[in-house]
């Protein structure tokens, strides 16, 4: 049967498949639209099983926030032109919200069956890595940032004695302004009191190692070794615990300090409860 052209380009944008494939769906199904739309996805789940085995180290993270809620989700893609694929941006948006609406802040089936959906149709492996969800309390306030394109997506939660701490322009300004600095160096705890003593120990281990093989230390009293070791493990602290790293806008000023500072000339107390990071292609 003669297949119309103006049936295929309404197949095309409502699936996101190729202009060929809409018309070999089309009269496979004899010119039935549904059953066409139902083709195509059996045939693009097959092609998303055989590249099931593909990296995905490209993709988006997508936020949405509102009334003091966070939820982001992590999609991952095979390429960046995908990646960049408004279909792809439009689809992340939309599960972002689903997360949201729902309250959900983890992978869960039907998510990732809306996942294999878009794969069908865009026909790239593509993977659900990530849900997170945040909520904040009394006097508690959210902020997020995006970066490149979608690449990194930051989520910082403060509390304050009172909540009209918030709207002052400097307390707000910081918030933002570490929400950037997490962007930018990636911290593994928040302060020093965070790691575990697995964690620790193994880093002394390492430092004494170094410092044993040093042929400068060779003959140092003991004192005098334990407290170069003490120093390694302070600086290590200083490189990756949240707090303890230099602001990063005044980075001779610790950020817990900076936020001392903050705080005092706003007139309140302020605290960071907890932060998430969450890069593209990062576990």
């Amino acid at each position: 049967m003669d297949i119309k052209a103006s049936d295929v380009k309404n197949l095309r944008e409502k699936t996101g498949a190729g202009m060929m494939d809409c018309k070999k769906a089309l009269t496979e199904a004899n010119g039935d639209i549904a059953a066409a739309e139902k083709l195509l996805r059996e045939w693009g789940m097959a092609g998303v099983e055989k590249r099931a085995g593909r990296a995905t180290n490209e993709g988006r993270v997508f936020m949405k926030e509102a009334n003091g809620k966070i939820a982001l989700v992590e999609i991952a893609c095979e390429t960046d032109f995908v990646a960049r694929n408004a279909d792809f941006i439009s689809f992340g948006d939309k599960l972002a919200q689903a997360a949201f609406d729902k309250n959900v802040g983890e992978v869960t089936p039907e998510l990732e069956a809306q996942v294999k959906d878009i794969a069908s149709l865009i026909k790239e492996n593509i993977t659900l890595k990530r849900v997170k969800l945040v909520t904040a309390g009394a006097n508690e306030i959210l902020h997020s940032y995006s970066h490149g394109e979608g690449k990194l997506g930051v989520v910082v939660k403060f509390r304050a004695d009172k909540a009209e701490a918030f709207k002052n322009e400097k307390v707000a300004g910081f918030i933002h302004d570490l929400a950037l600095h997490i962007a930018a160096f990636n911290p593994m705890f928040m302060d020093s009191g965070k790691p575990s003593p697995a964690w620790i120990k193994e880093q002394e281990e390492i430092f004494k190692a170094q410092v044993d093989g040093d042929e400068k230390m060779k003959g140092k009293p003991a004192n005098v070794i334990e407290g170069i070791l003490k120093g390694k493990l302070k600086k290590l602290f200083a490189e990756v615990c949240l707090l303890e790293q230099g602001f990063v806008k005044e980075e001779k000023t610790p950020v817990n300090q900076m936020m001392a500072n903050v705080a005092k000339e706003a007139g309140c107390k302020l605290e960071l409860v907890d932060f998430l990071y969450v890069k593209v292609g990062e576990a």
